[in-house]
């Protein structure tokens, strides 16, 4: 990999890192990143699993004082997140290189629109009436089944997906609501982490660059999203992400 293509990925990597901190959505930066410097699509994934994985951990920590009293909760959900993850890591692991790279701009597409409709289905979900009988307690953990397959086959508005979802099953403040999704990101991408570190065809070189440049890019987010209007920020990663989608989908 020669310099400029190393400097687009700490780029992205920093850019990722922002994003995430202000809005969500980085890996509609840093994948199609890895994409670019001619990594295929199924090792540009995984790899974009393991650099960005140390954000999930200041995510969750960041939630501590959110977190109190939701233990029972959090373990709960996570282990139902754990089954869906191991199932989406194998079928990731198992899909031939030419059916994801054909999947790529469905699942980018999909992605960017999750991200566009944020901001509605916060104001749908914090005004909407949680459920809680038997019957909803089964849909929920199936649509954290379908998150843990979700986020760890591709990930990206995996964050968008799990608030959605917890919002309209769990009846609680939003912002502990948002806490727990934090610990489910974590967890899913711990899981999708050991196993794509071990059996995946990783790109070390690209994590190296990219992690250390996302934490960097966090660490700015921060102080971004003080100042930016996350609006502002959603609208452009969209249009990024439904570009790269058409991009992808008409090579």
């Amino acid at each position: 990999m020669d310099l400029a293509e190393t400097g687009l990925l700490a780029a992205a990597g920093v850019a990722a890192g922002v994003v995430n901190a202000v809005a969500g959505g980085g890996s509609l930066i840093s994948f199609p990143a890895l994409l670019a410097v001619g990594y295929p699509a199924v090792s540009a994934n995984v790899t974009n699993t393991v650099a960005l994985w140390p954000g999930y951990i200041g995510g969750a920590l960041g939630y501590r004082e959110e977190l109190s009293g939701q233990r029972g909760r959090a373990i709960a959900f996570s282990l139902t997140s754990v089954v869906g993850a191991v199932a989406g890591c194998l079928l990731l692991l198992v899909t031939p290189e030419g059916v994801f790279h054909s999947l790529t701009p469905v699942l980018i597409a999909m992605a960017s629109l999750l991200l566009a409709v944020q901001p509605w289905l916060k104001r749908r979900l914090h005004a909407s009436e949680r459920l809680t009988r038997q019957h909803h307690r089964t849909l929920l953990h199936a649509g954290l089944l379908f998150g843990g397959i979700y986020g760890a086959y591709f990930g990206a508005g995996l964050g968008v997906m799990l608030l959605g979802i917890l919002s309209v099953f769990v009846h609680d403040r939003l912002q502990r609501v948002n806490a727990v999704r934090a610990v489910l990101s974590l967890v899913i991408n711990t899981v999708a982490f050991a196993a794509f570190a071990l059996f995946g065809p990783v790109r070390w070189y690209a994590v190296a660059v990219m992690a250390a440049a996302s934490l960097a890019g966090g660490f700015a987010g921060a102080r971004v999203a003080r100042r930016l209007s996350p609006e502002i920020l959603r609208g452009v990663i969209v249009t990024f992400g439904l570009g790269v989608a058409l991009a992808l989908a008409l090579r």
